[in-house]
């Protein structure tokens, strides 16, 4: 097991916290939100457009009335949980694929933080009504791949009859969309060379027993006992002659 410096890797999330941030901010004070303001980049299917989210990614909401202050608070929790998980996996020698992954996960969870934490007060988006503007802000989304939209046939579970449309999300939400499929496609290289970096091989590259004891231990476990009988045997055989030295000779009145 290589002991890793996890630096290079918290460089990463640090890039792409700060391109994540300067898009937001570019966007928010640059665009007008909605379809007036919506830009397209590439044909009629990837375009720019502004939407605040309250929510998580992808446009998904909490409906309770402290939804938005627990997403946050978990956000928070989760954030410092991927943090020491990345400095975990470093120490152990993890695979340079896992920690870039674990890297671009970090990123997103830090960037959509920030915008839960502080747009509510420094961009004032906070919902209406939200009792206070930390930890009530609104994220800020703007990469739209309009493939699709329209009502969902009536036969689909629960979101049958409504209205769909290709949610809109942001370079956060992508690069915890992209880690986290990193891991999936990968898990089995992944954690192959963490067993192999630790010194334990898969199941399927064990070797096996019989060519790693020595030729000794294979031998027929019975030959010892036999030997050691056929030992005792001569031992019995040699002592005999020597009790019939020591038998006490008759004596001349016999």
């Amino acid at each position: 097991m290589v002991k890793k410096s996890p630096l290079k890797f918290f460089v990463l999330s640090l890039l792409l916290i700060a391109l994540d941030q300067g898009v937001k901010l570019l966007v928010h004070f640059n665009m007008e939100p909605g379809f007036a303001g919506q830009i397209r980049v590439v044909g009629d299917w990837l375009k720019l457009h502004y939407v605040l989210n309250p929510g998580m990614a992808f446009g998904m909401q909490l409906g309770h009335e402290y939804g938005k202050l627990l997403l946050s608070l978990f956000r928070l929790v989760a954030m410092a949980g991927i943090g020491w998980y990345l400095v975990h996996l470093a120490h152990r020698g993890a695979p340079n694929g896992l920690l870039w992954a674990m890297a671009m996960i970090l990123a997103g969870a830090v960037g959509n933080v920030i915008d839960s934490t502080f747009y509510g007060v420094f961009l004032n988006n906070a919902p209406y009504g939200s009792t206070t503007p930390w930890f009530h802000g609104q994220v800020i989304d703007m990469i739209f791949v309009d493939v699709w939209e329209g009502f969902l046939p009536d036969w689909v579970p629960v979101w049958g009859g409504q209205y769909y449309s290709t949610p809109i999300f942001n370079i956060a939400d992508s690069c915890i969309f992209v880690g986290v499929c990193i891991i999936l496609f990968f898990q089995r290289r992944f954690f192959r060379e963490q067993h192999e970096e630790d010194g334990l091989l898969p199941d399927d590259l064990s070797p096996d027993t019989a060519s790693v004891l020595p030729a000794a231990e294979l031998e027929d476990p019975t030959s010892t006992d036999t030997d050691s009988s056929e030992n005792h045997s001569d031992v019995v055989s040699t002592d005999e002659p020597q009790a019939d030295l020591q038998r006490p000779r008759n004596s001349p009145e016999e």
